[in-house]
């Protein structure tokens, strides 16, 4: 970081620090709300989703070999094979904006191209199964049907043109890197790479596997009663992996990557679970900007309505599958089905904290056009469905 850029945060602390009235209600109760979504997000989502996040990170930086990462995700690859893996990764990992962070970060920094490594940015949060799932049979299987097919075409359009865009900076970050072949013997097939990348791949999906709704019934239950001994048995298996496959120097090597993904991540991670708490709230509190002032804004279809669901959704932190609620809550509250879907489509893919760190491992720009794009088409497709369904 520049010294003048350091000057410029210490001055703006002590401006926040000299001017905000700290003694109003509103104020009180809006970093009151700030530390307890921090709070929420630590105690819900950092062991069972992050920790996880960031160990595949890790293992994806260290043993998946630049060759590997380029045939599906380089600027060479084959692009139908790259867009359609990478629009449809997100289907299997139960994962918010903020947790896919690191699996993109390790894809990104391993020379992925920079069209499918955003495409998988978007796919990851945007179109797991199990949101997909609670949002068709909560929400309508309308809205879910919508936001299924919406995601996947998001994710390959975004994909296409942020490589179009970029093309130029993207050929020249990957363009000088000289890609080494794995040596022959490495002591590990690739099925065996494999398996250990997957195994910690469904840690993650048990790990934060969903609490069904009280009155449910059939697989998903049965599930979650037994995520943890199943999440215990796949710890094991990966203990097992690691002292029969792994070298102890390999080992060191993934625990620094791992170690600094977090140190990268962790800070404008939780800046930025604390900025969003102090403007939006937790869902049912209000903060600095009143949840009714934002559902008065959200009826009917037209393009105002559409346009402010897509930013509010971008700007606010959902957790994993906590946008099915929070929409049901809105819809209640006189929300157009349009803006339902604009919000469903950016809000879960994109958030405040989620933008901060996009920023430092792609760069401010690349950023805001990933973002924008994302909130464009998040409102055209809003007022497109808000035409058709009623």
């Amino acid at each position: 970081m520049k010294e003048k850029t350091k000057l410029l945060i210490l001055v703006a602390l002590f401006l926040m620090a000299y001017f905000i009235p700290w003694a109003d209600p509103v104020i009180r109760q809006s970093g009151l709300e700030a530390f307890m979504m921090l709070q929420e997000y630590a105690r819900e989502h950092v062991l069972t989703c992050l920790i996880p996040a960031f160990f595949i990170a890790g293992a994806i930086a260290v043993f998946v070999s630049q060759a590997s990462v380029l045939k599906y995700f380089g600027n060479q690859a084959n692009k139908i094979l790259s867009y359609s893996v990478a629009s449809v990764s997100g289907t299997i990992l139960a994962v918010c904006s903020c947790t896919v962070l690191p699996l993109f970060a390790g894809i990104y920094t391993r020379g992925a191209g920079i069209g499918p490594a955003t495409a998988f940015l978007y796919s990851g949060p945007a179109i797991n199964v199990l949101a997909i799932t609670m949002t068709a049979k909560i929400l309508g299987w309308q809205l879910g049907l919508a936001r299924a097919i919406g995601a996947v075409v998001f994710a390959v359009i975004t994909g296409l043109l942020m490589s179009v865009i970029f093309r130029k900076d993207d050929m020249a970050r990957t363009g000088g890197q000289i890609y080494v072949p794995d040596e022959e013997d490495k002591g590990r097939t690739l099925f065996q790479d494999s398996i250990y990348i997957l195994t910690m791949v469904l840690i993650l999906v048990f790990a934060a596997f969903a609490k069904p709704a009280p009155d449910a019934t059939g697989l998903w239950p049965a599930i979650f009663a037994a995520k943890w001994y199943i999440t215990i048995f796949l710890l094991l298996a990966l203990g097992w992996m690691l002292k029969a496959w792994f070298t102890k120097d390999e080992c060191v090597s993934w625990i620094d990557a791992t170690w600094g993904f977090m140190k990268q991540i962790f800070p404008l991670l939780f800046a930025g679970v604390i900025v969003a708490g102090f403007l939006l709230g937790r869902p049912g509190h209000s903060a600095l900007i009143p949840e009714q002032y934002i559902q008065t804004l959200l009826g009917g279809n037209s393009l105002w309505a559409n346009l402010f669901a897509s930013v509010a959704g971008a700007f606010m932190y959902f957790a994993t599958l906590t946008e099915v609620p929070i929409l049901q809550g809105l819809l209640g509250a006189g929300m157009g089905k349009g803006p339902a879907l604009a919000l469903l489509l950016a809000g879960p893919a994109l958030s405040l904290p989620n933008m901060l760190v996009i920023a430092s491992v792609m760069g401010a720009k690349k950023t805001a056009v990933f973002c924008t794009i994302i909130v464009v088409m998040s409102t055209i497709a809003g007022m497109i469905y808000g035409t058709f369904v009623v």
